[in-house]
């Protein structure tokens, strides 16, 4: 498979930041999704044409429910804005309570000795992390058909940069692949990047 990758960027705090092809038209519809995973995508696409860049500077955040201004954000930004839009569910808080309670289960990447509230739930590892330990995580697969909608999709894009995207209902333009909501180098985006690089992990998350 040929894969479309520019680099651009490092991804300092949080995700790695790859710019490729411009966004695909969507039209085609794949599976139709579940209720949830239904408003969760639509949380997620309500993102493009508002976040228009990728900024992973580390911020202070209120809490809970902290965010940056939205014109800006990195890739689990997108995933943290459709669960609160979609449920009310707030990971910074979900994140930050587990890690609380269970630090040493979490990834030590960053030297840090406890829980950091103002970036811990902006970190592609501790999202998946957290995810796991919630019963989420599924097989990871190089079959198309068993990325359905509303899954969330972790990669490693080159140079070791750990990327997060949702999966969405929309198809690919050859129809064989489901398309991705993320922001991967230039804002949140849909686009057929499924198999543009290695998948880390598939979760299925849906709160309670």
């Amino acid at each position: 498979m040929k894969r479309r990758v520019f680099l651009i960027g490092t991804g300092l705090l949080t995700c790695g930041s790859m710019l490729g092809t411009a966004a695909t038209p969507a039209k085609a519809i794949g599976q139709e999704p579940e209720p949830w995973a239904g408003k969760l995508i639509a949380a997620a696409e309500n993102q493009i044409g508002i976040t228009l860049t990728y900024d992973p500077a580390y911020v202070g955040l209120a809490f809970p429910n902290g965010d940056i201004p939205r014109e800006r954000g990195v890739c689990t930004d997108v995933v943290i804005r459709a669960y609160r839009d979609a449920f009310g569910f707030d990971l910074q808080r979900a994140v930050n309570r587990d890690m609380k309670a269970h630090f040493s289960r979490y990834p030590k990447i960053w030297g840090l000795k406890g829980p950091d509230r103002n970036i811990d739930h902006r970190r592609v590892p501790n999202l998946q992390t957290f995810f796991r330990r919630k019963g989420a995580a599924l097989p990871v697969s190089d079959r198309a058909g068993d990325y359905v909608p509303g899954d969330i999709v972790s990669q490693m894009l080159p140079g070791n940069l750990p990327h997060i995207a949702i999966v969405t209902h929309r198809m690919s333009a050859d129809g064989e692949r489901p398309m991705l909501v993320h922001n991967i180098g230039a804002g949140t985006r849909l686009e057929d990047r499924l198999f543009d690089f290695e998948i880390t992990g598939r979760y299925r998350f849906k709160p309670a």
